[in-house]
């Protein structure tokens, strides 16, 4: 069975800097995959590798089979990116960036039809945002934004949706409102890969968890993917070592989500 992204010794440099190191990642459809990783372990880079925006200098991507530029082609994959991606000074309305998810279908007048502008309301009704389609895309607050570009990809109907760090400064509202989204998009058999630094709602969130560190260090269950000794190797701490406000989230979320470990039982 072919994997819905199918990446493969992907290597990528910015000039000296080795940003993937022969990373290689199957993620299945039907499924949400959260994908963990300090700052500059290659998230970002992953993500756009397999949209086809960076160029790998070895290695091979392929979503549903295709190539990233076919799959983007066909509409199959649709991205959410980081909020310092966007021009939010950019003079267009919400519903605006939603109707964007709809360009592939529009034919060669780039008008939108009657069935686009429905699977546009249907979109922002989903994500809580119909009230606010008129207003510009720049004056909603960080949570709405991301929830308004999760809007285009349900718009679009990708078969594959990739989100780098959607829950950054958001509020506690538009965070359970994606995720809600997100498990409803893969019970109805969407791929989703989320990038997040929330360990918290990964339990919540994610069927499987893979871990980054310019490689693919781990792919498996949330629950081995949180235990102390995955994340010290994923963000390059040693178990040993005395607790910091760098290390000191990782262990305590590792700890809640594994009350085993705290009593000695074996999983």
């Amino acid at each position: 069975m072919t994997a819905a992204i199918d990446v493969q010794n992907v290597t990528v440099r910015y000039g000296d800097v080795l940003a993937l190191d022969d990373a290689t990642l199957q993620v299945d459809a039907g499924r949400v995959t959260g994908l963990i990783g300090m700052n500059g372990s290659g998230k970002s880079t992953l993500f756009k590798s397999i949209m086809g925006a960076v160029r790998p200098e070895r290695g091979a991507v392929r979503i549903g089979g295709l190539t990233p530029a076919a799959a983007r082609a066909s509409g199959r994959v649709a991205y959410v990116p980081q909020s310092e991606d966007v021009d939010w000074a950019f003079p267009v309305s919400v519903r605006d960036v939603v109707m964007m998810g709809r360009y592939g279908r529009l034919g060669i007048t780039r008008r939108a039809g009657s069935a686009d502008r429905r699977a546009v309301e249907h979109a922002l009704e989903r994500v809580e945002l119909a009230d606010l389609g008129d207003r510009q895309i720049g004056a909603l607050s960080g949570g709405q934004k991301k929830r308004a570009f999760v809007a285009r990809s349900i718009a679009q109907d990708a078969e594959t949706l990739l989100l780098d760090e959607p829950f950054a400064g958001v509020d506690q509202r538009s965070e359970a409102t994606i995720v809600r989204l997100l498990r409803e998009l893969a019970s109805g058999g969407r791929t989703v890969l989320v990038s997040t630094h929330d360990l918290h709602a990964l339990p919540d969130l994610a069927d499987e968890a893979a871990l980054l560190l310019r490689r693919v260090l781990f792919r498996g269950s949330v629950r081995e993917a949180l235990t102390p000794e995955r994340l010290a190797q994923a963000f390059g701490l040693e178990r040993s070592a005395p607790r910091t406000a760098n290390n000191a989230e990782c262990s305590e979320t590792a700890e809640r989500t594994h009350p085993t470990e705290q009593t000695g039982e074996t999983a």
